[in-house]
């Protein structure tokens, strides 16, 4: 049984950026996959959206209350130097007007043979189709005993990256977090998260495609407000998503209500002292002539009315209180009822998973175990989309094996 310096479970974004960071002799990277990095070749479309160019204090706070736990490995390996690595590997970067980063190609499969390439320039061990099985640690001789479908290998230090339970068909099935379990370690119950919600009575199949840019969403529990955010949204043929749902999926459970305000108004107060005034002065104008100045999608204010049963021939000094209210209401501050997130086929990334009370944040080593290391999904933190949770992958990898070079 070989005995290595490191043996890193998953090749992923994050374990690929732990072996070439490493600085070890013997280092075997294992993936039970065909090929590596599966999940970041359909990430971004295929393009691979693989940072972001915004501020690191903002970058901080687009991982909810983790941000304060990713602080050091976002600092010591930031977006900045993700970019300028790519650079100095010949593979430039494309930065939208949005700070969303790609490469220049728009490819995905070029970032990852980069960490491939890296990984063999280092004379990193990769193997293929090989499955961790079980994970024991030897107090004698300190080291971890690792059986796989195809034999049993030791590591003086061992990195846990084999990801989250989302896109399973890609290979993230959380059986990390039964090893992390057996460990000693304490899983946070892992769910969907950058997941679509899925409304009770959807009503808008027809506007499938129809998007709105920065206005407000509220959720509301127990008829209590507890949160507000603002950001893009979608309708898409089955639920309602964009940023504004992916991003604040986390906060979602079944049975809360989102209102959502269509307008660029402050709240739905405003707009209804605005909407009522519109109405009071355009008398003999038709309502749906009238309405088109709040600029809203023309598809979007034909199913308002029809929900508000307002005929399009009406006008605005036939249409009667009740059916005025309701209309304002609809547009200002629809409600949908969380029926279910979307699946854990389709989530972005997953809520939950190794505790982050358990793991020392200024170097990814466990608190329970020594020489044991995690890195990537399969830590309890989930960022935004936008580039955050692959960027979260390739910091908290490289930290750890950073710690682990010093050791």
């Amino acid at each position: 049984m070989m005995i290595y310096d490191v043996v890193i479970i998953g090749a992923g974004p994050a374990g690929l950026f732990s072996a070439l960071s490493l600085n070890k002799e013997k280092v075997l990277l294992i993936e039970k996959n065909k090929q590596p990095g599966k999940k970041l070749l359909i990430s971004g479309a295929g393009q691979c959206n693989y940072t972001n160019y915004c501020s690191m204090e903002e970058f901080l706070k687009r991982y909810g209350d983790k941000g304060r736990f990713l602080k050091t490995a976002l600092y010591n390996f930031t977006n900045k130097d993700a970019v300028e690595f790519f650079k100095k590997k010949g593979l430039e970067s494309l930065v939208r007007e949005d700070n969303k980063v790609f490469p220049i190609t728009l490819n995905s499969s070029d970032i990852l043979n980069v960490l491939i390439n890296s990984c063999i320039e280092k004379g990193v061990e990769i193997r293929y189709e090989e499955s961790a099985i079980k994970i024991s640690y030897d107090d004698i001789n300190q080291m971890y005993l690792i059986k796989t479908n195809k034999g049993n290998h030791a590591a003086l230090n061992l990195i846990i990256a084999s990801g989250g339970m989302t896109y399973p068909n890609t290979g993230s099935t959380g059986e990390g977090y039964a090893f992390a379990k057996d460990l000693g370690h304490t899983i946070i119950s892992p769910r969907e998260a950058l997941a679509p919600v899925y409304a009770d009575s959807y009503q808008f199949k027809e506007l499938s495609g129809i998007s709105f840019e920065n206005i407000g969403v509220t959720l509301w529990r127990n008829n209590k407000k507890i949160n507000e955010f603002k950001g893009d949204f979608l309708f898409t043929h089955v639920n309602i998503s964009g940023p504004v749902i992916l991003n604040n999926s986390r906060h979602f459970e079944i049975g809360d209500i989102l209102r959502i305000n269509f307008t660029q108004f402050k709240n739905a107060e405003e707009f209804k002292k605005y909407f009522d005034e519109l109405i009071a002065n355009s008398g003999r104008l038709n309502v749906k002539t009238a309405i088109k100045n709040i600029n809203l999608p023309k598809r979007f204010i034909e199913k308002v009315m029809e929900l508000s049963q307002v005929h399009e021939e009406t006008t605005c000094s036939q249409l009667d209180k009740v059916k005025r209210k309701k209309l304002a209401e609809l547009i200002s501050d629809f409600p949908f009822k969380v029926e279910r997130l979307g699946s854990s086929s389709i989530a972005m990334v997953t809520k939950g998973g190794v505790s982050t009370d358990e793991i020392i944040n200024k170097t990814m080593e466990s608190k329970l175990k020594p020489n044991l290391f995690f890195a990537g999904e399969i830590i309890d933190y989930d960022g935004d989309t936008g580039g955050f949770n692959i960027q979260a992958a390739f910091s908290t990898g490289k930290l750890a094996a950073e710690s682990i070079n010093k050791k």
